[in-house]
């Protein structure tokens, strides 16, 4: 038994190691460097300094505003439009294969390939979106260009590329219900309605709630596509918390945008945890 105990623990020393290496070192070390003035060749330590100066940026406001619209508004529609995906694709129509492979694509396509896509797609005059709804009488609106609306855009544009992970997600989650409740629904005369509010849907709430937590973050941390399509513009009516703290580093305040990224990291996990521990405690075991 004792040597069975020792040959369990040196199993977890290579995935261990690499844990050490590339989370905790570089956290630990993006945390001391918060509090520095750095190049790539001295730093100086100067306190809290970076963090006063993070929370002074003039855009910060509207980059955290629209950080939890983003998050929010992309992980809503995520669960939802991957829901009924999910149920649609395991079904029983003769194109659900087809279908899985398209809603899948566009996860495969880099974020910034559909970024520079969908930028011209959305251009105001020239793009195909605009030119399409011509056709049916109705004038598109500058969908990048309008302070307004270009957080939405490139939220939808996030939803079409990621809804295919979530999606994937939620089949697993609704395949691995045993098909017994939906026989014993059937015969006590249950609708297939019935059967989803109450068979399918409180059984995929560990699946649900994946999607919702995998995307909240994802939706937090977005940097590449917002960057691809607007540049955080107009203005900084679509800057991110993310996009201010890369501006910061082309800038060449290296300090000031690490202290920026340790607070996007303290603020990812006190959203994060808390709906996580809501969540969970709410799930359904099979």
């Amino acid at each position: 038994m004792k040597v069975n105990k020792v040959y369990s623990y040196w199993l977890i020393v290579p995935a261990g190691l690499i844990y050490v290496l590339l989370f905790l070192y570089p956290t630990a070390v993006s945390f001391f460097f918060s509090f520095t003035r750095w190049t790539l060749t001295e730093w100086e330590w100067i306190g809290f300094d970076n963090f006063k100066m993070f929370f002074e940026e003039p855009s910060l406001m509207i980059g955290f505003k629209n950080t939890l619209i983003f998050a929010v508004l992309t992980a809503g529609l995520k669960v939802i439009i991957g829901v009924f995906l999910a149920v649609i694709l395991i079904s029983k129509i003769k194109t659900k294969r087809f279908i899985r492979s398209t809603v899948f694509f566009p996860v495969l396509v880099s974020t910034i390939a559909v970024g520079i896509t969908f930028q011209m797609l959305m251009h105001p005059s020239n793009g195909l979106i605009n030119r399409t709804l011509e056709l049916i009488g109705i004038t598109g609106p500058d969908w990048l260009g309008n302070p307004n609306l270009a957080i939405y855009s490139i939220a939808l544009v996030d939803v079409w590329k990621g809804v295919g992970i979530a999606t994937v997600i939620l089949i697993a989650g609704m395949m691995s219900i045993p098909k017994d409740y939906y026989e014993a629904h059937q015969i006590d005369g249950g609708t297939s309605v019935n059967a989803f509010w109450h068979i399918t849907l409180p059984l995929s709430k560990p699946a649900i709630n994946a999607v919702i937590l995998l995307a909240l973050i994802g939706g937090l941390r977005t940097f590449d596509l917002v960057w691809a399509m607007t540049g955080g513009g107009p203005g900084f009516s679509s800057d991110l918390i993310a996009s201010i703290i890369y501006k910061q580093y082309q800038a060449g305040f290296y300090g000031l945008s690490t202290a920026g990224n340790v607070l996007l990291f303290i603020l990812v996990a006190c959203i994060v945890y808390p709906i996580f521990k809501f969540l969970t405690r709410k799930e359904v075991d099979l």
